[in-house]
C-alpha cells in the first residue's frame, strides 16, 4: 500500500462534493445547534471513519442491507433528533436545564455517531469511496474520503455556531428541529420508495 497524493486530492475532492449537499451535513448543523460542536464532531468523524473502512474494505457488504430498513432507521433518528430540539419549550431557566443535560461527552458522541453511522449507509459517498478504491487504491482513497467527511462535519458545525451566536437560542432550535423533522419525512419516503421499489 503506497500513498498516492493524486488519488488522495481526487477522493478528497470528489467526497467533499458529494457530501456539501448530503442530508448529513444539515444533521450535522442541526446538531451543532443543539449539543456541544466538538462533541457532535467526534461522533461524527468516528462514524465517518467506520463508513469509509467499510467502503473500502469491503464495499460490496453495503448490498446485503435492505435499502428499505436502512432508510426506516435513518428516519426514525432523525425524527428522535426533531423531538429532541422541538420539545425544549418554556422560559430561559428551562432551555438552560434542557442544555445541560444534553452536553455530556458520550449522550453527544453516540447520538452523532448513530445519526451518521445509520444515515449513510449505501450513501453516495460510501459508493463513491469502494469504487474510488477500487480503482485509485485503498490507502489514498481512505486518506481523502475521510479527510473530506471530516471537512464537511467541521464545516456545518462551524455554520451551526455562527448562526446559534446570533440568533436566540429557541428560534435557532425550532429551525433545527423543523430540519430534522424534514429530514426525517425525507428518509420515511425514501424508506416507502425502496420498499415499493
Amino acid at each position: 500500500m503506497s500513498l498516492d497524493p493524486l488519488a488522495l486530492v481526487t477522493a478528497f475532492g470528489l467526497i467533499f462534493l458529494a457530501e456539501l449537499p448530503d442530508k448529513t451535513m444539515f444533521a450535522s448543523l442541526a446538531m451543532g445547534t443543539r449539543m456541544r460542536p466538538l462533541y457532535v464532531w467526534f461522533g461524527t468523524s468516528t462514524a465517518f471513519l467506520v463508513h469509509v473502512a467499510i467502503a473500502v474494505g469491503a464495499g460490496s457488504l453495503i448490498g446485503l442491507l435492505p435499502d428499505w430498513i436502512v432508510r426506516l432507521v435513518s428516519a426514525l433518528l432523525f425524527a428522535f433528533g426533531a423531538f429532541m430540539l422541538l420539545r425544549g419549550g418554556g422560559d430561559d431557566e428551562d432551555e438552560e436545564g434542557a442544555a445541560k443535560t444534553v452536553t455530556g461527552f458520550w449522550p453527544v458522541y453516540t447520538t452523532a455517531f448513530m445519526a451518521v453511522f445509520i444515515s449513510e449507509w449505501g450513501d453516495l459517498t460510501q459508493i463513491t469511496t469502494a469504487n474510488l478504491a477500487a480503482t485509485n487504491g485503498t490507502l489514498s482513497t481512505a486518506i481523502g474520503a475521510a479527510a473530506a467527511l471530516m471537512s464537511v462535519s467541521a464545516l456545518a458545525l462551524l455554520a451551526g455556531r455562527f448562526i446559534a451566536q446570533r440568533v436566540p437560542l429557541k428560534t435557532v432550535q425550532r429551525i433545527g428541529g423543523l430540519c430534522m423533522a424534514g429530514l426525517a419525512i425525507w428518509s420515511l419516503v425514501e424508506a416507502v420508495s425502496a420498499f415499493t421499489g
